[in-house]
């Protein structure tokens, strides 16, 4: 009698710490989605209570533009600097610093004070938010796989989305009843709230511990030096393609609230309501990429295809409908295009971050993620004060113009994403 074939097991501890691995990744994502929810409550606070703001500071449109592009003035520089040491320090202790000084931040604002205290706050909430995407897409990501990375990569974006979802009607209601320094009373007590989840169930992967201990693995040998990451066209068109999206994502942010109550004569409730259908078709268009880049690439389709051209086609959407809408002189029509426009064309972080994941080995992926937000967010310095100044010269005219603007730069994104990316071509130069 022979014996019986036996098929090798995993052994059940390991088995058992895999399940604990798995079920420690996904807690881990869900926090960094409040986290990224706290983040854009944030941002999107002042651009909810631009009419009471103006009205109660005596500001022009210019000059609210001017206080909101402030938010980005250290914002490019902490996400570099910060993106850099996340290769080096715990992310989970870099996360909480940043959570904690939001919540510090909101509170001179909300004391008091006229348009200094308003811009000095923003300048340094600003440089504590500006490194929290990208360490909080590595934090996530480092958990995964790269074949499994899409849909963790999705969620973190859209706890972006979901952010200005629940929080737009929410703020819009203390704004109204008691005041926008309330609301960034609000904010600061959710931030603080969040860091006390955090020191209890958060924690850096497996991974990231080798890394920060100066642990070598197979992925980070040889190193590779930023400047070839930097140089690479797969990290360039990310990049210059996330910058077009950026900018139509502080747009939403700081103007759409007033550009709906202003130029297409929605209440004030109701413009707190509306303002959330791009935010709403951005969170349906992330999870329906992440479905399909990980089912293609699943397929073994090339991530030029699963990456680069679908979130080129995304773009190229989004910059149709925002084209389109001086053609409509329909308050419902234009709501919808400029909806599905900003939603699609606002889409692309999540594309650009897994992007640059799969290109940068695991002990370059925070400092090439962190320069790319650096670069990304000039859009957001810049496209208050422009939007702002659109207003002050044409009116009512000024916000379409700016819908324009942001459809044309979608488009040379869009471009730019379907003739450069290529994560594998450029990661094999990389390693050779």
């Amino acid at each position: 009698m022979t014996a019986a074939p036996t098929v090798p097991q995993q052994p059940v501890g390991a088995t058992e710490a895999t399940r604990r691995s798995n079920v420690r990744a996904w807690i881990v994502t869900g926090l960094l989605v409040a986290f990224m929810m706290v983040n854009f409550a944030d941002k999107s606070v002042l651009g909810l209570a631009a009419d009471e703001i103006r009205a109660d500071l005596n500001l022009s449109a210019t000059q609210f533009g001017l206080a909101n592009s402030a938010f980005f003035l250290l914002f490019s520089v902490a996400a570099v600097v910060v993106g850099m040491l996340a290769d080096r320090v715990s992310p989970k202790l870099l996360l909480l610093i940043m959570a904690l000084l939001w919540s510090v931040a909101q509170v001179p604002a909300a004391i008091g004070g006229g348009l200094a205290v308003l811009v000095a706050s923003r300048v340094f909430l600003g440089a504590a938010e500006g490194p929290a995407f990208p360490v909080a897409q590595q934090a996530s990501l480092s958990w995964f796989p790269n074949e499994k990375r899409n849909l963790p990569g999705a969620l973190i974006t859209v706890g972006v989305t979901l952010g200005v979802i629940v929080s737009a009607p929410t703020l819009s209601w203390v704004i109204q009843n008691h005041g926008w320094r309330a609301a960034l009373w609000v904010l600061a007590v959710i931030g603080a709230v969040w860091c006390v989840a955090w020191v209890l169930f958060g924690a850096d992967s497996p991974r990231a511990r080798k890394t920060v201990a100066g642990a070598a693995t197979a992925d980070d040998a040889p190193q590779v030096p930023y400047r070839r990451i930097f140089a690479s066209r797969t990290w360039i068109g990310a990049t210059l393609a996330y910058l077009t999206s950026y900018w139509t994502v502080a747009l939403m942010l700081v103007w759409l609230p007033s550009y709906l109550r202003n130029a297409l004569d929605y209440s004030a409730g109701t413009a707190g309501t509306v303002v959330v259908a791009p935010w709403a078709v951005g969170a349906l268009v992330l999870f329906g990429q992440a479905a399909l880049t990980g089912r293609l690439m699943r397929r073994g389709v090339s991530s030029k295809r699963a990456r680069g051209q679908v979130g080129g086609w995304i773009m190229a959407i989004g910059a149709a409908c925002c084209l389109a809408v001086p053609l409509t002189d329909s308050v419902v029509v234009q709501t919808v295009l400029i909806s599905l426009g900003f939603g699609f064309g606002g889409s692309y972080a999540s594309v650009a971050a897994t992007t640059v994941a799969e290109l940068a080995p695991p002990a370059r992926s925070g400092g090439a993620l962190g320069l790319m937000n650096a670069i990304v967010t000039v859009g957001g310095l810049v496209a208050p004060a422009v939007v702002g100044a659109l207003v002050d010269a044409h009116g009512e005219a000024g916000y379409q113009q700016s819908v324009l603007v942001s459809g044309v730069l979608i488009a040379v994104g869009a471009v730019l994403a379907f003739v450069l990316i290529d994560p594998e071509r450029d990661r094999a130069q990389l390693a050779g």
